[in-house]
C-alpha cells in the first residue's frame, strides 16, 4: 500500500481508518476495533497519522509514535470545511486526511504525559473553585429567605456563617441550622482539597525549570506558570509571542472589508482558563505598579490613567503572555528594565 497520510476518526470502541497517497487519492479504508488499532498501524510503513484534537487523541498520538508514525492533530473546526457529503465517520476521516494536506493548515502538538498530569491537576482545581463559589451562592440565597444577609466573598462567608449558626436570636430553626452546618462542613472540605491542589502545584514548580523561570515575571505565580506549561509546554509551536497571545484570545478581533480595518474587542479564542489567569495577573501588576519605577510598571500605570483600568488590564495581560512565551521558548530569564 502506497499510503502517505492516514486520516483517523477516533471514538471509544470503533475507529474509522482511511489511507491516501501523495495525490490525495483514497487507497484503503477500514473499520478497526480498539484493541486491534495499534497492531494494525504497526503493520503499515511509517507515514503521517492525523486525528482531530479531541478526547483520547493525546494517548493515541503517543501510541502511534511508538510504532514509528509521525502524528499530527487538527482542531475539529478546521476539519469541517473539508468534509463532503453527509456527516458520517468515513467522511470525517477523509476530511481529516484532506485537511492535513493543506499547506497552511494549523496543527496541535500532542501533549506528553507530564503536561497531561499538570493539566489534570488544574482541571480538578478549577472544578473545586466552581463548586466552592456555587455552594457559597446557594447558602447566601437560602439565608436571605431567613432575613440573614452575608456579604460577597469567601472570607466573609468563612467568618460570618459560624457566628450565624451560633446566634440563637435569629430566625433559623433547629432543622435549618443542621442543614447550614452540613453545608459549612462541605465548604471546609472543598477548601481543604483546594489547599491540597495548591500544594501539589507548588511541588510541580520546584521540579520544573520552565515554571521557575516564568515565576520571575510580575503577575505570574505558581498557578499561571504551571497552567502555561500544561497548555503549551515550552511554546515551540508558536512562531513568536504575538501568535501565542492571539491563541490565548488576548488580541483584538478583526472584521475588515474593502480595505478598511475594523478592530473590535479581544477575540477570546483559545484557552479561556489561561487567559483568565493572565488577566488576574495583570490586575495584580496594575494594583502595585504605582509604587514601582521600572519601565514595565511605569508603562502599565500610564496606560491605566490614559485608557482606564479594565482596558489596561487586557493590554498588560497581552504583554505578560508575550513575555511568558519568550522566557519559555527561548529559555531566557526575565530582566527588569529601569
Amino acid at each position: 500500500m502506497n499510503i502517505t497520510t492516514i486520516g483517523l476518526d477516533i471514538a471509544k470502541s470503533v475507529f474509522h481508518f482511511v489511507g491516501v497517497n501523495k495525490a490525495g487519492k483514497l487507497v484503503k479504508k477500514k473499520i478497526i476495533k480498539r484493541k486491534e488499532l495499534v497492531l494494525f498501524l504497526a503493520q503499515i510503513e511509517p507515514c503521517l497519522v492525523v486525528m482531530e484534537a479531541c478526547g483520547g487523541a493525546n494517548y493515541w498520538a503517543r501510541e502511534f509514535e511508538k510504532v514509528g508514525h509521525q502524528v499530527k492533530l487538527i482542531a475539529p473546526q478546521y476539519v469541517v470545511p473539508y468534509r463532503q457529503g453527509n456527516k458520517n465517520d468515513y467522511n470525517d476521516a477523509l476530511a481529516i486526511a484532506e485537511a492535513a494536506q493543506r499547506p497552511n493548515m494549523r496543527f496541535v502538538e500532542p501533549k506528553p504525559v507530564e503536561q497531561q498530569d499538570i493539566q489534570m491537576l488544574h482541571r480538578m482545581r478549577e472544578r473545586l473553585n466552581k463548586q466552592s463559589t456555587a455552594l457559597i451562592n446557594q447558602v447566601r440565597g437560602m439565608l436571605a429567605e431567613y432575613g440573614i444577609v452575608i456579604t460577597k466573598g469567601k472570607a466573609s462567608f468563612r467568618t460570618k456563617l459560624p457566628d450565624i449558626l451560633e446566634n440563637a436570636d435569629n430566625e433559623l430553626t433547629v432543622k435549618g441550622r443542621s442543614v447550614f452546618y452540613q453545608l459549612y462542613e462541605e465548604f471546609n472540605d472543598i477548601e481543604k482539597r483546594l489547599k491540597n491542589c495548591d500544594a501539589q502545584v507548588q511541588q510541580e514548580v520546584k521540579s520544573n525549570q520552565v515554571c521557575q523561570r516564568l515565576e520571575s515575571v510580575p503577575g505570574i505565580g505558581p498557578v499561571t506558570a504551571t497552567a502555561f506549561y500544561a497548555a503549551v509546554g515550552q511554546g515551540k509551536d508558536f512562531t513568536n509571542g504575538r501568535h501565542f497571545s492571539a491563541w490565548c484570545g488576548l488580541v483584538p478581533k478583526q472584521h475588515s472589508s474593502g480595505g478598511k480595518n475594523n478592530l473590535l474587542g479581544i477575540s477570546k479564542r483559545g484557552n479561556a482558563y489561561l487567559r483568565t489567569l493572565f488577566i488576574h495577573g495583570a490586575r495584580t501588576v496594575l494594583q502595585h505598579s504605582s509604587n514601582k519605577t521600572d519601565r514595565f510598571s511605569c508603562w502599565a500605570s500610564a496606560l491605566a490613567e490614559r485608557r482606564g483600568f479594565n482596558r489596561a488590564c487586557v493590554a498588560v495581560a497581552n504583554k505578560l503572555a508575550r513575555i511568558a512565551w519568550v522566557i519559555a521558548a527561548r529559555e531566557d530569564e526575565y530582566r527588569i528594565t529601569v
